[in-house]
């Protein structure tokens, strides 16, 4: 009985520790496969299908982390990226993932203070360790 206490107690301990990740991106294969890998490892996952959702979610929710796709409709990543660099006192941690091959966009994205950028497509190991870097 005693072993059950300590098992529930350590339990919710980890859980008030989850990390909180928000996922913009309007490909919901991505998503999914992004959700079940990062949940698979004990984050919580928030999910926005498009950049001004992204942005309202990330300013109402604080996530911990927010791993954001540089072309989505309605407002792109890098106007997101900016509008989080300018409100915030304390910097988001932000990850951009992105199938475009220019250089001038990843300079422009490490520019406006990005943690780490990551060209599609990635193995999921890539993502995984970016995500535990920044958040440990």
């Amino acid at each position: 009985m005693a072993d059950q206490k300590i098992d529930d107690q350590s339990l919710e301990e980890s859980q008030a520790k989850r990390r909180r990740v928000l996922l913009v991106d309007d490909d919901a294969e991505i998503v999914e496969a992004m959700r079940y890998a990062l949940e698979a490892k004990g984050y919580e996952i928030l999910v926005a299908r498009d950049g001004n959702q992204g942005l309202a979610m990330a300013e109402r929710e604080d996530p911990d982390l927010v791993i954001l796709d540089m072309m989505m409709p309605k407002r792109s990543g890098f106007l997101v990226l900016e509008k989080l660099r300018r409100t915030r006192p304390i910097p988001m941690r932000v990850i951009m993932i992105t199938a475009n091959e220019g250089s001038r966009h990843k300079a422009y994205a490490e520019m406006l203070g990005v943690d780490d950028y990551i060209r599609k497509p990635f193995a999921m190991d890539r993502l995984l360790d970016s995500v535990t870097r920044l958040l440990s």
